[in-house]
């Protein structure tokens, strides 16, 4: 029995969709047939159900890498091979907007998790063809996404110390949340395979012109749109045996 999640062997599909939220979890259990919660303890909430014919996980992990990676261990310790995780970011380029994708390709590590783990040159990348899945699927369902390099950070409210987004917005990455790296780089380390969709909520550059509205018509129709993502990718790779 795993400390944290309250599960064991035998108890999910090794197919596990992920998110921050325990609400969310359940909206995409809803989404499933038969589907039914199966363990609830702290941030982490679990449900199993059948989609497209493939039997399907849910699991919630909070927000933030530390929490995040309990999850992602506990998970792979209980038999998860895919995990994929359906999450809200801040876009850091002007040219997407709220309720907009992105599929993460790999992460910035700016966590606080993953340099404990294994040296900071280690790169934390999604797998290729989960990837892949991820948007073929944004594809048939017409969604408007970009994919790229997200930043990972466990800052999400500013200090007095100056703030990296500008820099990585220079560089090019198109997104900042914060779990992908944590889930990344210990999907490689454990040898399964991980991939992430965020939705757009706003842009942490123009909070002050109130360019942030996690909760608004568009944000939310784009985060139902990316759950079912989710699921279409997770049932067309759990299908195909990935």
């Amino acid at each position: 029995m795993q400390p944290h999640l309250k599960l064991e062997k035998g108890d999910i599909s090794p197919y596990v969709i992920v998110c921050g939220d325990p609400d969310r979890a359940g909206k995409i259990a809803a989404l499933c047939e038969g589907a039914k919660e199966i363990a609830f303890n702290r941030e982490y909430r679990t449900f199993i159900g059948t989609y497209k014919g493939q039997k399907i996980t849910i699991t919630s992990h909070g927000v933030g890498s530390a929490g995040a990676s309990i999850c992602f261990e506990e998970l792979i310790k209980i038999g998860a091979r895919v995990i994929v995780r359906v999450g809200t970011c801040g876009t850091l380029q002007n040219d997407q907007e709220q309720g907009d994708h992105i599929i993460a390709t790999g992460a910035v590590r700016e966590d606080g998790v993953t340099p404990l783990l294994v040296p900071i040159g280690y790169p934390a990348i999604s797998d290729a063809e989960v990837c892949l899945a991820i948007e073929k699927a944004c594809i048939d369902l017409k969604a408007p996404y970009k994919r790229g390099i997200m930043l990972t950070s466990d800052c999400f409210y500013p200090g007095v110390l100056t703030s990296s987004l500008e820099l990585y917005s220079k560089a090019g990455v198109p997104g900042v949340e914060m779990e992908c790296s944590a889930l990344f780089v210990i999907a490689s380390l454990r040898g399964i395979r991980a991939g992430a969709i965020a939705t757009i909520d706003g842009n942490p550059l123009k909070w002050d012109e109130g360019n942030y509205d996690p909760h608004g018509e568009k944000v939310t129709n784009g985060k139902a749109r990316m759950l079912k993502i989710g699921l279409e990718a997770m049932a067309a790779m759990s299908a195909a045996g990935l």
